[in-house]
């Protein structure tokens, strides 16, 4: 009975946290086999080739599906019968894509284009920054949703002010070879990139003056790069098939989370 298995592991996590010295590993491991049984699990088909980048909105009611038919769908968990909205982006594979904070726009990474499209507006023309001499390889908002960073094959660094009507970037160097993701901390204040240099850098948003910060420790180019919830923590991943999870305090050394058999594309 998948509908009772389910809500018996549910119910053993709220005992568990009025009684928090029992075994948490087995209650999770039976929530995670209840939420891989068929009933739970959402197969969301449409697109006519690889799908190569998702995102959630922040209230986790839509996901935006980017994929190299050119298009990105949009799916809609509250009328999980209602098809998707579908943009047609023209020119090229997504890449990448971003919800802002809002939940109302997100972003999209096509070639060396960037779109941030209205949800509330699809039909109307998205807005689009200056075509970028490479590919864009990534693209995130910040958390107060007024900043955009573009990570690129050349190498930089984009950060666009969104309240700017035609804004250029704030182009940031240092990095020798393709840039393939960015991520703001949750203050806004500083941004960190992940390079196929085998290098990550964390960049004082606050004052461009200051040298980033430069995290070596990969023996293989750089993939993924994501903040902790507290700011002082980043997490990163690579073609050496481990993790790294580095404390910004103390960045000198890192974790080292292995096991994985291949390269860890995203984290």
């Amino acid at each position: 009975d998948d509908d009772r298995s389910a809500l018996l592991a549910r119910q053993a996590m709220l005992f568990h946290q009025q009684a928090p010295n029992q075994p948490r590993y087995l209650i999770e491991r039976a929530l995670q086999t209840a939420a891989y049984l068929s009933p739970f699990v959402h197969v969301l088909r449409g697109h006519q080739a690889s799908v190569i980048s998702v995102a959630f909105s922040p209230d986790s009611r839509r996901l935006a599906s980017g994929s190299a038919d050119n298009t990105v769908r949009v799916w809609d968990f509250q009328n999980p019968r209602t098809p998707p909205q579908v943009v047609r982006l023209g020119e090229g594979k997504t890449i990448s894509i971003a919800f802002a904070p809002d939940g109302n726009r997100f972003a999209s990474a096509a070639g060396g284009t960037i779109k941030v499209w209205d949800l509330r507006q699809l039909g109307t023309d998205p807005r689009v920054f200056p075509e970028q001499e490479g590919r864009v390889l990534a693209v995130a908002f910040a958390p107060g949703g007024d900043r955009l960073a573009s990570a690129s094959e050349d190498g930089t660094v984009g950060v666009w002010d969104l309240k700017q009507p035609n804004p250029h970037p704030q182009v940031l160097f240092g990095h020798s070879r393709s840039v393939r993701s960015v991520a703001f901390a949750p203050d806004g204040n500083s941004l960190a990139s992940a390079s196929e240099d085998g290098t990550i850098r964390v960049w004082n948003l606050r004052d461009p003056k200051v040298p980033p910060q430069v995290l070596s420790g990969h023996g293989g180019r750089v993939l993924s790069v994501a903040f902790g919830p507290n700011g002082a923590h980043l997490a990163s991943g690579g073609d050496d098939q481990t993790v790294r999870v580095w404390d910004l305090r103390q960045p000198k050394s890192a974790q080292v989370l292995s096991g994985h058999q291949n390269s860890v594309l995203s984290v």
